[in-house]
């Protein structure tokens, strides 16, 4: 899992951090937003929604592929 901020986009206004559950943990805000530690991420997505610029994008990992091959 990652979170993606679009630098280009973000304006830094803290609404990620203000709105995220864990935001002082994950979040650091200066000119622009930073993910500084998934650690405590939740991947509710959250920061994403509110984001006023669409700037923030949480990318899940896939699962991983089952084996269709089965032993008999």
């Amino acid at each position: 899992m990652r979170i993606e901020v679009d630098l280009e986009k973000c304006t830094g206004c803290g609404i990620c951090k203000e709105e995220c559950p864990k935001g002082a943990k994950i979040w650091n805000v200066g000119k622009k937003a930073m993910v500084t530690n998934l650690r405590y991420c939740h991947v509710c997505t959250i920061c994403a929604s509110k984001c006023p610029e669409e700037a923030i994008r949480v990318i899940r990992d896939e699962p991983p592929e089952e084996n269709e091959e089965k032993d008999l």
